[in-house]
Formats: C-alpha cells, structure tokens, sequence
C-alpha cells in the first residue's frame, strides 16, 4: 500500500566563525584598459563564489562584469582567505572586495575630478563611465580614466581590503556573547509516497524558502537551494557512509557502493523560495546559505514520513529495512 505524507521543518544558521576573526583579504588592480583584476584567496567550489566576487567588484567600480577577471590561483599570489567553509565566502570575502573595489574607485575619481571640474567626493561611477553625481551629463569614460592614470599620470590604480570580525567577548557572569556575524532562516515543505510493502520512500515535492540576506545572483541562489535539497534528501533516504558504524565493515570506497540521489530521483515538483531579509553588515546585505540548504531536507523528510505511515525514525538514512522495521515494530 502506498501512504502520503506531508513534513515541514525550519532552520537557523549562522554565517563565519564563532567569537571573531575569520579573516578574508582582497584586492582590485585597474589596468590602463579599463578592466579590472581580482585577487582573493577564496576557493571556488562551485558555489559560484567567483562569479558574485566578480559581481561585486563590478558593481562599485562602474563597469561591466565582463571587464572583471578573477585571480585565486594558489597561496603564493592571494591574499589570504580563512576558506570556504561556514557559509562565509559572499560574505566575508565579499566585504573585502567590495572594500578593495571603493578604494581603487577612489583613486579614480582623483584623477577624474580635475577633468570633469568637480570634486572626487561629488563623482560616481557606472555603466563604464565616471560622471557627476548631481549632473550625469558630465562623464568621461572610465577606461580613458584609467588610461590615464596608468600611463600618463604614473598611478597603480589598487585597491586593497580587509574583512575580520571583531572578537567577542562573553559575559563571565551571564555567558552572553555575540559570537555570529549574521544569521539566516530557512523552511521547508515536502511530500513523500511511502510503499508500505517495499518500504521505498519516494519525495513528490519540496518547497524551500530561503533568507538569503540579498540576492547577489539569483540563479546562483536558486541553484545553490535546489542542489541542498537533493544533497539533503540524499542524506535522509541513501547516503550511509558507515552501514556497520563504528566498523569499517561495508564501508563504500568509492561511488559505484556509494550510493547518492541521481536525476531520476529528483522529485518531479521542486519550488525555490527567495526571502530577502538584507544583513545590516553583509555586501548588498548577503547572508551565507550554502551549507543551510542541505540542512532541512533530512527533517521535513521524516516528518513526512511520520505523517503518512505514523512511525518516527530515528536514524538517517531512512532505508527500506530500517522503515519496515519501524513499521513491524509499531505493529506488534
């Protein structure tokens, strides 16, 4: 027989490290061209990390993202970046390239001011020109800006930047502390068809909403969200890395006895659900989400379970054997 259930399970997570520090480092060189080159230290996992930093360079130095290349080569050449972990990368780095990106703009503007008969502070940049906040029809291009500068006036147009959270301190009295940089939410439905006889679980649908902070690149975000919620029911219903735990008997050694989710899984109804609640210390109010998204598959899965067949388990992954067990168990 075959039983449907509806799960839905919410998550709070944080981005960075706990009590401070967690350092990223960037810095933007302007070539006399006009395009710009990128140094961070952050790896690209394919999160898309590289192409939101790019994004962001972009955005404050008033120029195409095209005319932005990223260099994270190796140690030797990049600035330093605590790692891709804890969801920080947009954050953390992005606070350093977008620091690094103003004040390569800086110098910029400089050397703009006297052509344009107005003071640096009163100049702006965007879509490939430098010009006059209060009055848009006085510009000058930016690669003529940046010819300049480099050729004819002897400036290196760089910009440097720096992300480190101040430390925080906890209370000795009360314990309290403010150990994140910032915080984000997440909800998720889903709906599964249980087999009663086979015990196999089969996802129908899931709808993820996601607090994003600020959308940086949406169809990142919607990717990032869709590839969480198949690694997550993954986890949930296949993924047993140790099936003899804490024996190494049976371990998988490789993916052809490691069993992952694979298109023909991937549930038929899949809805993403952007929520932009921006970060007051995030570039353009982005808060980390990569790891979050492969958080709440695994508890709205079970609790589906639980409400199509009225078993608990306990235990993930949610196997055939161990769901018939559950199911005799609750019988007898």
């Amino acid at each position: 027989m075959k039983k449907r259930g509806v799960g839905i399970a919410a998550a709070q997570y944080p981005t960075g490290l706990a009590g401070g520090g967690d350092v990223s480092q960037a810095y933007v060189k302007v070539n006399p061209d006009g395009t710009a080159d990128l140094f961070i230290g952050s790896v690209d996992i394919g999160q898309g990390s590289k192409t939101v930093l790019a994004q962001m360079a972009a955005e404050e130095l008033g120029i195409p993202y095209e005319w932005v290349r990223v260099h994270n080569q190796g140690t030797d050449t990049s600035p330093i970046c605590f790692g891709t972990f804890a969801s920080r990368v947009t954050y953390a780095t992005g606070n350093a390239v977008v620091e690094a990106a103003r004040e390569a703009r800086s110098i910029l503007f400089e050397v703009a001011a006297p052509s344009l008969q107005a003071t640096p502070e009163a100049l702006d940049a965007a879509d490939g020109k430098i010009f006059v906040r209060d009055d848009p029809g006085r510009s000058i291009g930016f690669r003529d800006v940046a010819n300049m500068a480099n050729i004819f006036m002897k400036k290196m147009i760089v910009g440097q930047g720096l992300f480190a959270r101040d430390h925080s301190a906890t209370d000795p009295d009360t314990g309290a502390c403010d150990p994140f940089c910032t915080m984000a939410w997440a909800a998720q439905l889903v709906e599964v068809e249980v087999d009663t006889d086979t015990g196999q679980v089969e996802v129908l649908r899931m709808v993820s909403a996601f607090d994003v902070g600020g959308a940086i690149n949406p169809m990142l975000v919607e990717g990032q969200i869709e590839g969480g919620a198949v690694m997550g029911m993954g986890a949930a219903l296949m993924e047993d890395l140790y099936p003899h735990y804490p024996t190494p008997e049976g371990q998988p050694t490789n993916l052809n006895t490691y069993i992952i989710p694979t298109a023909v899984d991937i549930p038929k109804k899949m809805e993403s659900v952007i929520v932009e609640c921006p970060s007051t210390a995030g570039p353009y109010g982005a808060k980390g989400i990569g790891e979050m998204t492969a958080n709440v598959p695994a508890p709205a899965i079970v609790s589906a379970i639980h409400d199509a067949v009225g078993v608990w388990i306990d235990e993930i992954p949610v196997t055939p054997e161990r769901l018939l067990r559950a199911l005799e168990k609750a019988d007898s």
